[in-house]
């Protein structure tokens, strides 16, 4: 085993944090700078010359670019400076470190969702059309011959302009991923970076439980119909479009939290820019597809900001603690397992009681249990059930990728934030209320009927 690859998730990490830190203390200026950390890293880890376009492409990843065949860094500062968005693929391979590898790592069953992307050749190729981006592959690989691209560096000079206003919306399984420190420290902690304010997606999910709920009610009239939500997780929704498409018509168009996130802060705040905060590599993707490009302009792991924290000195437990009370329990609860199913029913209860079709969930997550039931419902076999919620890592939204806690722990501290909310309901929300009030929307149950809102809720 060759050591200086070994582990290679801690030192990509490290790569990124000499990043920030040189490109935040304007010492990463040109290409020569970034030959110079290029070098720097090979000594740290005791690489090779013949090493150096792995590191480089490494680099180039972790400030958001694309690989390259180059031996020599070439306009990526430039590139950076100019860059609005960071491209797709968001999975990529990295050359040069396959030859080392004496694991019999198999890269052809390395994806959990049998979609067969990876060839045993000499190393993994990724055949985009049929990737999720679920992250499982990148995760597996302690080596570094895959790796997603990180898209904070094109995101400072913005955070750094006083005339750009940046919100950061952060996932709901953000609950306890940075220690003991409260929302409200991390609120004030990006505050610091230079984002204009953080806002909870739970309360964007507060609004699409509404939506869904009223969906549920159209459109399940008899035993046989059912529901596939679609509004939470990228991987489940990709799953059934490209494996089971003759289901897709059981899935609202609905978009997601995040997305919603984005149109309705650059409705209210013309201009702005919107980062997403997350537990997940196929929210980067997500926020590239074709319909829904620029609704979200970055996006970013939990990982990756603890990272920029620890690298820019910010302590979380010195900070004051910002506090504000923006979703209710149930828009909370969608970072877990069975989160989006409680949710709506407890809507679809409250706007029919006496609905003699009941809301009967089927809460499904994890890559194997996702499959089954897509199949079971393609084959129409054991349905007993009438919405389904699917959830591409075990545990839900706090399972995902790029988490910084175990899932047993982060959904329990969920629960308790959700717990800790003074709104019991989407329809308690009062945020909720003064949103759609900007959109000439009074009554709550109006939300459907407003082509505006119905518009920007929709894929």
């Amino acid at each position: 085993m060759n050591e200086k690859f070994e582990n290679f998730q801690e030192k990509r990490m490290y790569i990124f944090s000499e990043i920030v830190n040189r490109y935040w203390n304007d010492k990463l200026k040109d290409e020569k700078d970034l030959e110079n950390l290029a070098y720097d890293i090979k000594e740290k880890y005791g690489f090779g010359d013949k090493d150096m376009n792995f590191i480089k492409n490494h680099i180039r990843v972790a400030m958001g670019l694309d690989t390259s065949s180059n031996e020599k860094f070439a306009n990526e500062i430039k590139t950076i400076k100019e860059y609005k968005k960071v491209d797709t693929p968001i999975v990529t391979k990295i050359d040069g470190v396959c030859d080392y590898c004496e694991k019999d790592c198999n890269c052809e069953d390395t994806c959990k969702y049998e979609a067969h992307i990876y060839q045993r050749t000499k190393g993994p190729i990724i055949e985009n059309n049929k990737c999720l981006n679920c992250g499982d592959c990148v995760k597996a690989c302690d080596f570094g011959a895959l790796a997603d691209k990180i898209e904070f560096v094109p995101l400072i000079d913005m955070l750094k302009d006083k005339n750009t206003k940046v919100y950061a919306t952060v996932a709901p399984s953000i609950t306890g991923q940075f220690g003991d420190a409260t929302m409200g420290q991390i609120r004030t902690a990006l505050k610091l970076m230079g984002f204009e304010d953080m806002i909870e997606v739970a309360l964007f999910a507060d609004i699409l439980t509404i939506k869904e709920a009223f969906e549920f009610i159209e459109l399940v009239k008899d035993e046989q119909d059912f529901y596939l939500t679609s509004c939470c997780c990228p991987v489940w929704f990709k799953l059934v479009e490209k494996k089971y498409p003759e289901l897709f018509e059981h899935m609202p168009p609905s978009i997601s939290p995040m997305i919603a996130s984005g149109r309705f802060l650059k409705k209210l705040y013309e201009g702005s820019k919107v980062v997403f905060i997350s537990p997940c590599i196929a929210k980067k993707a997500e926020a590239k597809e074709e319909e829904l490009k620029g609704d979200i302009d970055f996006v970013l792991t939990f990982r990756e900001l603890k990272e920029v924290f620890d690298t820019l000195n910010i302590n979380l437990s010195e900070l004051a603690k910002d506090e504000k009370d923006q979703a209710s329990f149930a828009g909370r609860v969608y970072a877990r397992t069975g989160g989006v199913s409680f949710s709506v029913k407890s809507v679809v209860n409250r706007l029919n009681p006496k609905r003699l079709i009941k809301l009967k969930a089927k809460k499904v997550h994890g890559a194997k249990a996702c499959n089954k039931i897509l199949s079971d419902l393609s084959s129409n076999e054991n349905i007993d059930y009438n919405f389904v919620e699917g959830m591409g890592c075990v545990g839900g939204c706090v399972g995902g990728p790029r988490t910084n806690i175990d899932v047993a722990k982060a959904t329990a501290l969920v629960n308790e934030f959700g717990e800790d909310s003074l709104i019991m309901t989407p329809f308690d929300n009062k945020n909720v209320v003064k949103i759609l009030n900007e959109f000439k929307v009074n009554d709550i149950n109006e939300i459907m009927e407003n082509e505006e809102i119905a518009n920007m809720l929709k894929r």
